[in-house]
């Protein structure tokens, strides 16, 4: 894999995705990560699955910032490359939220998306 394939593979986090990611650890003992995966399904086609985990795979690529850990499989990985995960808090809720530059639909929930 090139240069530029590794790069668009890359998934990033924002300091408040991970602020709330460590935030949510404290509380889970045994847990150690946040995992990240996409599967079948959603109004889209495809949707978002977030778990609490203390186990890491093989294939587990890892985004680590400020003491929060995300995991994502390499399947995954390959809907999700360039996204960045981030933590909203606004009027409407609070919640994780993807921005992938690969999906060129999404819900109107935020969860589920085409490519």
């Amino acid at each position: 894999m090139g240069a530029d394939a590794k790069t668009a593979m890359k998934v990033d986090m924002t300091d408040a995705a991970a602020k709330r990611i460590a935030k949510i650890l404290e509380r889970e003992p045994g847990k150690t990560a946040l995992r990240v995966s996409v599967e079948g399904g959603g109004c889209s086609g495809f949707s978002y699955k977030f778990d609490l985990t203390d186990a890491r795979n093989d294939d587990d690529v890892a985004i680590e910032r400020n003491g929060a850990t995300v995991l994502i499989d390499d399947l995954s990985l390959v809907y999700m490359g360039g996204s960045v995960i981030d933590f909203v808090d606004d009027l409407m809720g609070q919640s994780f939220q993807i921005r992938n530059p690969n999906a060129v639909a999404s819900c109107g929930c935020g969860t589920s998306f085409a490519i």
